[in-house]
C-alpha cells in the first residue's frame, strides 16, 4: 500500500480546480448507531463517536491513538474536555477499538489539507470524505507526531464542542428556554434565570440523538482552563505498581510460547532444517517454518524480510533454548557479499554520476551563485542504519481458530495489522479482533506488524493460543532500519561570508518531503536526491528524515559560519530575517544557555535549530574534554509547538527525543556483514546511560501559532549541535555518525 501524500491524495480530485468537491451524501451523520455497543457499557451513554457519558456524570473521552509512553491519550482528553467545559476530576480515557469508525481520519486535515483553506460549509463534507479513505486503508495511525495536532485539533477539540452544544440543546429543549441561556460549567448545564442546574448525565440520552456539528465554534487562546495545563497523566499510576497491562501480560487458558528466527540475510529463505534435538526436548510442541513478509505500510516497513523458523513450548525460556539448537541452512540469494562499505560506496558513485537525480527545491541561478565566488566550501555526510530497539520487544498473543482470530498486541496502527493478519490468514477483517495495549515504546517500529502477522501464523498452525516473544537479538538483527544516507554539500560565500549559494544532493528520498530545505535566506538553491537503494528493509524511525538532515543541513551551515569568521549563532540569526518565529526560538536558546559566555580550556558550545511535523526546536549543548574524551555536560532545548497542551508532557517528549538522539549520534551503528546485521543486543548496540546522560533544561514558547508535535521534533537537532560543540572544543570536524567511531567519550 503506497504512503498517502499531498500531491497524490488532491490530484485524486477531492480536491480540484481550486476548489473542494462538495457532496451532502459524503457527510459523517451521527456516526454512534453502531458504536454504542462496541465501546459504552451499562450505565454508559454515547454521545459522540469520541465522547461518552455515564449515569454518574463521568465523561469518557475515547482515544484513536495508541499510547506509547508519549503521553498523547492524557493530552487528546485534555482537548475535548477543554471544549466539553467537562470536570476534569471526573474525566476518564479509554482506547477506541480497532474498528474502521475509529480510523485516524483527521489525519487527512492536519498533513494532507493542512495549508488547504476550507469554508465551514464543506468541513462535514471533507470529514466524511477522510472517513471514507481512511477506513478504507485501514489507518488507524499513531505517528509522526499527529496525535494532537491533527486528531486534537480536528477531532477531540470538534468533538467536545459539538457534545457542548448538543447537551445544551437537549436542556433548552427540555427547560423551555432559548440556547443562549443556557450555560455550562465543570459538566454541569445551568440556566441561573430559573436557578436550574443538572448534570450532563440528566441529558446524554438526548443528546445522543442529535447529529453533532463538525464546524462548530471553538474556544479562543485565552478562554482556555484545561489546555495549557500539566495535569497528572492517568496511564502513570498502572505503570508505577505493575498493574498496568501490556501485551507480554496476556494470558489465556492451554496458552504455549514461541520465538523465533528470521534469514539474517534479508530476503532470504530456509533450504533445511535440522530440528531433531529441539523436537527430543520434551516441552517442545513444534518447529514450523514462516513465510517471508514484503512489507509496505503506510507508516511503517518497506522492502524484503526473510522466511522465518518458529519454536514452541510450554515456555518461552524452552522455546529460546531449542531455537538455539536447530541448524538451519539459509539461502541468502546472493545477497551474502553486501556490507556496509559497499552500500556506501554505491551512495559515492550514485552521486558522482547524479543519474536520475530529482529536485526538492530550485530556486535561482545556482551557476552564477558558484561562478566567481570568493568562497566555496564542500563536504560530505553520513550516516549509518539505526535500529529501534525499544525496551519492550516485540510481542503478540494470537488465538486462531477455524472461524475466528484475537490478537493481543500493543502497536502504531491496530486497524492496519488487523488487515494484515486477516490477509496472512484468509479471513475477512471481521473475523478478526484485535486488542490493542500499552507498548513500552514504539519509534515507528511498531507500526509494521511483521511479529504479529507471525503469532497468528503460529496459532494457527498448533491451533493453540500462543504468545510469540521476540528476544533482543531478534530484535536488533529484524528490524526496519532508520536507513543509511549520504549528503553532499557546496556553499558558495559572498564577500561578507554570507551564503549566496547551496547546493545539497542526498541519496533516498524519504518523508517528510520537506526535510532537506533549510530556513536560511539564500539567493540561490539547488536542492535534490538521487535513489541508492539496497536489501536492508527500512522504515518510520522517530522523526523520521528529519533526524537525517537535521544532522546535515544544520552542521553544514556551521561550516559556514567558520569558514565566514562568524559566530554560529549570530550567523544563524541574521539569515533568519524570513523566518521570525524560528529567530524568536534560536535567540531564546541562546540566551537561556548563556551563549556569549567564554567556557573553560577543553569546552564548547554547539547550537542547531530545526522546524519539523509543525514545530521548531533549537539546541544548544555543552561538552567537555577529559583525559582527550569527550562529556556531554548540558543540553538547553527551546521549543515552540504554537500551544503546549500539557507542558510537562512537551518537555518530557522533548528531553525523551534529545536521549533518543543523543544515543544515535554518539553509539548507534547497525552494520551489514555478509549481507546481514552484525550487532545483537545492547553491549554491541549501545545505549546512551543514566551515568552518562547530560542535565536537560527545557523551555516553551506559546507563540499562539498553529499546533505542532512533540514526541519527533526534539531529535533532529541534537546530533548537530553536538557535532558543532565537539568542533567547538577540539577544532575536529565530525562529518559521519556515530562520532565515538571518532573520538572517546567519557564514561
Amino acid at each position: 500500500m503506497n504512503k498517502w501524500t499531498r500531491r497524490a491524495f488532491i490530484s485524486a480530485g477531492v480536491v480540484v480546480g481550486g476548489g473542494i468537491l462538495v457532496g451532502v451524501a459524503m457527510r459523517p451523520g451521527n456516526r454512534i448507531a453502531g458504536l454504542q455497543d462496541a465501546v459504552a457499557g451499562d450505565g454508559e451513554t454515547l454521545v459522540h463517536a469520541f465522547i461518552k457519558i455515564d449515569q454518574d456524570n463521568i465523561v469518557t473521552v475515547i482515544s484513536p491513538h495508541s499510547e506509547m509512553g508519549q503521553g498523547a491519550q492524557t493530552a487528546l482528553a485534555q482537548m475535548a474536555a477543554e471544549e466539553l467545559d467537562a470536570d476534569w476530576e471526573k474525566v476518564r480515557i479509554e482506547e477506541a477499538p480497532a474498528l474502521g469508525d475509529y480510523s485516524t481520519y483527521t489525519l487527512g486535515r492536519g498533513y494532507l489539507l493542512k495549508d488547504v483553506p476550507l469554508p465551514g460549509a464543506v468541513i462535514p463534507t471533507i470529514d466524511g470524505v477522510m472517513m471514507r479513505v481512511s477506513n478504507a486503508l485501514n489507518a488507524q495511525i499513531t505517528g509522526g507526531s499527529l496525535s494532537i495536532r491533527a486528531t486534537g485539533q480536528y477531532g477531540m477539540r470538534v468533538a467536545g464542542a459539538a457534545t457542548k452544544d448538543m447537551l445544551k440543546q437537549a436542556a433548552a429543549d427540555a427547560w423551555g428556554v432559548p440556547i443562549d441561556q443556557i450555560e455550562t460549567e465543570k459538566s454541569m448545564l445551568l440556566h441561573r434565570a430559573s436557578s436550574r442546574t443538572e448534570p450532563y448525565a440528566t441529558f446524554a440520552t438526548a443528546a445522543a440523538e442529535m447529529t453533532p456539528s463538525y464546524n462548530p465554534r471553538l474556544k479562543e487562546i485565552g478562554d482556555f482552563s484545561i489546555i495549557g495545563q500539566s495535569v497528572e497523566r492517568q496511564d502513570i499510576p498502572g505503570k508505577v505498581d505493575g498493574t498496568a497491562p501490556f501485551a507480554l501480560d496476556v494470558r489465556l487458558p492451554d496458552m504455549v510460547y514461541a520465538t523465533t528466527r528470521r534469514a539474517p540475510v534479508f530476503g532470504g529463505t530456509v533450504v533445511q532444517i535440522d530440528d531433531t534435538e529441539a523436537r527430543q526436548m520434551a516441552s517442545v510442541i513444534d518447529v514450523i517454518t514462516l513465510p517471508s513478509d514484503a512489507s509496505e505500510d503506510m507508516i511503517g516497513g518497506y522492502g524484503p524480510t526473510g522466511e522465518s523458523v518458529a519454536v514452541v513450548a510450554d515456555s518461552y525460556w524452552t522455546a529460546l533454548q531449542a531455537l538455539e539448537t536447530l541448524t538451519i541452512e539459509w539461502d541468502s540469494k546472493g545477497l551474502d557479499s553486501v556490507t556496509s562499505e559497499t552500500i556506501f560506496e554505491k551512495h559515492a558513485s550514485d552521486l558522482t554520476a547524479g543519474t536520475g537525480r530529482e529536485h526538492d527545491l530550485s530556486q535561482g541561478d545556482i551557476d552564477a551563485a558558484f561562478e566567481g565566488a570568493p568562497t566555496v566550501i564542500e563536504a560530505e555526510y553520513r550516516v549509518p542504519y539505526l535500529a529501534h530497539t525499544t525496551m519492550e520487544p516485540p510481542n503478540a498473543t494470537a488465538h486462531v481458530t477455524g472461524a475466528a482470530a484475537e490478537i493481543w498486541v500493543g502497536c502504531q496502527n491496530p486497524l492496519g495489522f488487523r488487515r494484515k493478519i486477516a490477509t496472512a490468514l484468509d479471513m475477512n477483517e471481521d473475523q478478526v479482533t484485535l486488542n490493542n495495549t500499552l507498548m513500552g515504546g514504539g519509534f515507528g517500529r511498531k507500526s509494521v506488524p511483521d511479529w504479529a502477522v507471525q503469532a497468528a501464523l503460529i496459532s494457527k498452525a498448533i491451533e493453540k493460543p500462543v504468545q510469540l516473544i521476540w528476544s533482543r537479538e531478534e530484535d536488533v538483527r529484524q528490524d526496519y532500519y532508520r536507513p543509511a544516507s549520504t549528503s553532499r554539500f557546496r556553499a558558495a560565500l559572498n564577500n561578507s561570508g554570507n551564503p549566496q549559494g547551496w547546493q545539497n544532493t542526498y541519496v533516498n528520498k524519504q518523508e517528510p518531503v520537506e526535510a532537506p530545505l533549510i530556513p536560511y535566506a539564500v539567493a540561490a538553491k539547488d536542492i535534490g536526491y538521487i535513489q541508492s537503494p539496497s536489501h536492508v528493509p527500512w522504515g518510520a524511525w522517530r522523526s523520521v528524515d528529519e533526524s537525517q538532515h537535521g544532522f546535515f543541513t544544520e552542521s553544514f551551515i556551521d561550516e559556514c559560519a567558520h569558514a565566514a569568521g562568524q559566530d554560529p549563532y549570530a550567523y544563524r540569526a541574521a539569515l533568519l530575517s524570513d523566518h521570525p518565529r524560528m529567530k524568536a526560538v534560536l535567540d531564546k536558546a541562546a540566551e537561556a544557555a548563556d551563549w556569549g559566555t567564554p567556557l573553560g580550556e577543553g569546552r564548547g558550545r554547539g547550537i542547531a535549530v530545526k522546524e519539523s511535523f509543525g514545530s521548531i526546536v533549537a539546541e544548544v549543548i555543552e561538552v567537555t574534554m577529559i583525559n582527550g574524551d569527550v562529556r556531554v555536560d548540558r543540553v538547553v532545548a527551546v521549543i515552540d509547538a504554537g500551544v503546549a497542551i500539557t507542558p510537562d508532557g512537551i518537555k518530557a517528549q522533548v528531553e525523551s527525543g534529545i536521549i533518543y538522539a543523543l544515543t544515535a549520534a554518539i553509539h548507534g551503528d547497525i552494520t551489514i556483514e555478509d549481507g546481514a546485521v552484525a550487532q545483537s543486543n545492547f553491549y554491541d548496540y549501545e545505549m546512551l546511560r543514566m551515568s552518562t546522560a547530560p542535565r536537560i533544561e527545557t523551555h516553551i514558547i506559546n507563540s499562539g501559532h498553529d499546533i505542532g508535535g512533540a514526541g519527533e521534533p526534539g531529535t533532529p537537532p541534537a546530533a548537530a549541535a553536538l557535532a558543532n560543540a565537539i568542533f567547538a572544543a577540539t577544532g575536529t570536524r565530525a562529518r559521519q555518525l556515530p562520532l565515538a567511531k571518532d573520538v572517546g567519550f567519557y564514561v
